[in-house]
C-alpha cells in the first residue's frame, strides 16, 4: 500500500506550485483530480494543496472521473465560475480535450515554461477577477 501511495502522490512540481501560489488573490484557483479514498487527507498533509487553491474536487468524492464532462461542470460549480472563463491545465490530452468540450479553455501541460506562459496569457487576456485556473 505504501508503494501505491508513493506512486500516486509523486513528487511536487515546486516551480509550478510557487507560480500558482503567486496567483492567489488574482484569480480563482481549483484542482480537479482523479483520485481515490484517502487522497484529500494525504495530499493535504504532504502538499497543503488546500492552502494553495480555493476548491479541490476529488473524483472519488463526486463519483465522476475526468474526462467525463460532469467533472468539469463540478469544478466550475464549486468555484462558482462559467466554463468559458476557465483555463484548465492537465498532463493528459484526453482531459484537455474534454475540458474544451465542456466549454473551458485548456492547456496540455508539457513543461513549466509553456504552462506558465499560457496561464499568464490567459490572465492578461481578460479582467483579473473572472480569470480562473483550475489545475488538473
Amino acid at each position: 500500500m505504501a508503494d501505491l501511495w508513493a506512486e500516486y502522490l509523486g513528487t511536487p512540481n515546486e516551480e509550478l506550485i510557487a507560480y500558482v501560489r503567486g496567483l492567489q488573490g488574482r484569480c480563482r484557483l481549483g484542482i480537479l483530480s482523479n483520485s481515490f479514498v484517502g487522497a484529500r487527507e494525504r495530499e493535504t498533509a504532504l502538499y497543503h494543496f488546500d492552502e494553495l487553491v480555493e476548491q479541490i474536487v476529488y473524483s472519488h468524492e463526486i463519483g465522476i472521473l475526468k474526462p467525463d464532462l460532469r467533472a468539469f461542470e463540478a469544478v466550475c460549480a464549486s468555484l462558482e465560475v462559467a466554463p468559458e472563463s476557465c483555463l484548465f491545465v492537465d498532463d493528459a490530452a484526453v482531459n484537455v480535450e474534454a475540458a474544451q468540450a465542456a466549454g473551458m479553455q485548456a492547456h496540455l501541460f508539457e513543461d513549466n515554461i509553456g504552462t506558465i506562459t499560457r496561464i499568464a496569457a490567459h490572465l492578461d487576456a481578460g479582467p483579473l477577477t473572472p480569470a480562473r485556473v483550475p489545475l488538473g
